[in-house]
């Protein structure tokens, strides 16, 4: 079996282990499965969790597709040729809560000719953060990335700070995580690595969400949540890879606008009482060694 096989068998794994883990954790809501071809080649599944008690939406998916792609789309990717071949896992997780943040993770692997490669990451994006939440999703990835290379979490995290950038707000779309893409070492090591990084997603979220769910809201977070997915929606129609990948490889409209949350506000230049929770936000949405924070907090 070829690594890139290897890798889409995998995704379809992830994808079942995550799926339990989230009906698991919210309670009520299930993942509805909806399974789709794509008319050049391959298809996916898409499975989506609504109205849940902890998750207004969640969608996990899976695609593997192939074919042929757009000369000048291919001009910007590593190999030869218009053949290509793409499989993934991709998950946002938009809690009702706005004391839970919402959570971002895909992991692919992709070939063109010759060249194969892989890609992916996880960022958190709070709406009243905490520190010890950040610090936790920061190490997780960080143990996992130290397993493979020493220089990965480093490199990663920066990569993550730079790329979940919305340059006309000047803010970070979050508190980052990892991002990496065009991984082309070792086949079987980048592999080992991508894989590694699944299996720890559940334990880097997760524990988040239990500390948070039961915390009291009332209309004025909610009203800053819906206020602050409108920056995320800004981000992944303007400047998400993932989003635009799969519109110029005609995939799947439905499945690629999964990430979009269910509800979401605009208000025009909203302001904030200084020293309000919600003013303070401005400061968590920059790059920052959180875990050196961490050791400098004691």
């Amino acid at each position: 079996m070829s690594v890139e096989q290897k890798a889409d068998e995998y995704f379809r794994t992830l994808q079942d282990q995550i799926c339990k883990a989230i009906e698991a954790e919210d309670g009520t809501g299930l993942f509805k499965t909806d399974s789709w071809t794509r008319a050049g080649g391959g298809g996916g599944v898409s499975r989506v969790l609504a109205d849940g008690d902890v998750f207004e939406k969640a969608g996990v998916n899976t695609s593997s597709v192939h074919g042929k792609l757009n000369p000048d789309f291919a001009a910007g990717l590593p190999g030869d040729g218009l053949d290509f071949f793409a499989a993934g896992m991709s998950l946002v997780l938009h809690p009702k809560s706005p004391m839970v943040p919402t959570v971002h993770a895909n992991f692919r692997c992709l070939r063109r000719g010759w060249a194969l490669w892989f890609g992916g990451g996880s960022d958190l994006t709070p709406y009243y953060p905490e520190r010890e939440d950040v610090v936790h999703f920061h190490r997780a990835w960080k143990d996992v990335c130290d397993r493979h290379d020493p220089a990965f979490y480093a490199r990663f995290k920066k990569w993550c700070d730079e790329y979940f950038f919305l340059p006309h707000r000047q803010e970070t779309r979050g508190v980052g995580g990892i991002f990496f893409d065009y991984l082309q070492r070792d086949n079987d090591k980048d592999f080992a690595f991508v894989r590694d990084a699944g299996d720890a997603f559940l334990d880097a979220y997760l524990p988040i969400v239990r500390r948070r769910r039961e915390l009291p809201f009332g209309e004025r977070e909610r009203n800053f949540q819906l206020l602050r997915r409108g920056r995320y929606v800004e981000f992944n129609l303007l400047y998400d890879r993932g989003t635009t990948f799969g519109l110029k490889t005609d995939g799947r409209v439905e499945s690629i606008l999964m990430s979009l949350p269910p509800l979401v506000r605009w208000e025009y230049d909203p302001r904030f009482s200084p020293g309000s929770r919600e003013a303070l936000l401005a400061g968590w949405l920059k790059p920052q060694d959180w875990l050196q924070l961490d050791q400098t907090d004691g």
